[in-house]
């Protein structure tokens, strides 16, 4: 088959999906999103039967400035479609992509007569809806209503669905689209994120060898109160054990972290998105490494950097709702999962303090999260299941 995956992200693992389709024999066209910040994943090195391409000029998303973002995401899908026509693929993988931009190209999709697949890994509408909950935009609302209609409309167009979570399932049979609905469960590269000494050359390029460390590395926006961070550092400090609060992020959060930080006198390293091949050296240089997920996108969204920070093999605290896929592997792995919560901050020191204070305690920890991800990450049955669903929906298309 020719395929074309695009991922609008750059994620590491729908990267990992691509090659291992292109080792299987097929052709495959990788393909992801300039304008989008965040930290990537391997996305060089073409390979027999793999080839990487973009769209976008490099321009980055104005995430809040939402009229000019609209815009900007319409012509990301024009550019898409259009790099779909060059490429001419029997099957199209779509994953990650912003409302206009899966509308646009959906439409265009139907009129060249191509199959494609939804990669569904966020429900946008139910996170607008949270959006405007808690007013964050008087707007979101409304913005809620139009795009939760253009992603169910996508959707109904799309040949076959890939779902995330189980609890993705419900919206679409509220969308009548549970029949094409297949379920499975985002994964990490295992041979590209792997378990690192603690000391290590990127610990040492940034001072902290020697350093307790609390770390957050990926995307965080405003949504997941980044505040929680810092007053998570700051609850350890008033308890006698003071810790580095590092942060690998670029985005909207790094003001606020910044300014928290100063404010409540907490130490903080605050640095871009790193290059891919030394986020090992990066997770490894967290004594503990925390996740965020706010309340209301429990149900609706998987953070993928849970499932690296399970291959990096270390201790993780998850500040999460319970009923998300990613905080019952945590609880799977020993690791913590509290509310996303300020009144849940005592809790979460005291168990970090715990662990900080018992190597033994830490090194099981870190051992039983490799282990966890060693076996629920396995490339080869997730390969097998997308690929296998990609080649009905060709066949189906062709007759």
């Amino acid at each position: 088959m020719r395929i074309l995956v695009h991922d609008y992200s750059g994620h590491p693992f729908q990267a990992q999906l691509s090659r291992e389709l292109a080792r299987r024999g097929h052709d495959v066209v990788h393909s992801t999103c300039t304008a989008y910040v965040s930290g990537k994943g391997n996305l060089a090195g073409d390979c027999a039967g793999l080839r990487f391409a973009t769209i976008g000029d490099g321009t980055k998303l104005r995430k809040e400035a939402y009229f000019h973002r609209l815009h900007q995401e319409t012509r990301l899908g024009l550019e898409l479609a259009r790099q779909v026509r060059r490429e001419k693929p029997d099957v199209v993988l779509l994953s990650n992509l912003p409302i206009p931009v899966l509308v646009v190209t959906a439409a265009v999709l139907k009129r060249l007569r191509i199959p494609w697949v939804l990669w569904h890994q966020d429900v946008t509408a139910v996170a607008l809806r949270s959006f405007a909950a808690a007013q964050v935009a008087k707007s979101m609302g409304l913005a809620a209503k139009v795009f939760g209609a253009g992603e169910k409309w996508s959707a109904r167009r799309a040949s076959a669905i890939v779902v995330i979570a189980d609890s993705f399932v419900r919206v679409h049979e509220r969308w009548g689209t549970a029949g094409k609905v297949t379920v499975i469960p985002n994964w990490a590269p295992l041979d590209e994120i792997v378990p690192v000494a603690r000391t290590n050359a990127w610990s040492a390029e940034h001072g902290l060898n020697d350093v307790r460390t609390v770390l957050y590395s990926g995307t965080l926006g405003l949504k997941h109160n980044p505040v929680l961070l810092v007053q998570l550092a700051e609850r350890l400090r008033d308890r006698g054990a003071p810790v580095r609060l590092v942060v690998v992020n670029d985005g909207p959060a790094v003001p606020v972290l910044r300014e928290a930080a100063a404010a409540r006198g907490v130490e903080l390293t605050l640095l871009p998105f790193q290059p891919y091949e030394r986020l090992p050296e990066v997770l490894g240089t967290g004594d503990v490494l925390v996740v965020l997920l706010g309340p209301d996108a429990g149900q609706f969204s998987v953070p993928s950097k849970t499932l690296s920070y399970l291959c990096a093999g270390r201790p993780v605290l998850g500040l999460m709702p319970a009923d998300n896929l990613a905080a019952q592997l945590l609880h799977q792995a020993g690791s913590a999962v509290l509310p996303p919560e300020e009144s849940a901050l005592d809790g979460a020191a005291s168990w970090v303090q715990q662990v900080l204070a018992d190597p033994a305690r830490a090194e099981r920890l870190g051992k039983e999260s490799r282990a966890l991800a060693e076996r629920e990450f396995a490339l080869q049955g997730c390969a097998s299941r997308f690929e296998d669903i990609l080649r009905r929906v060709s066949t189906t298309s062709a007759h």
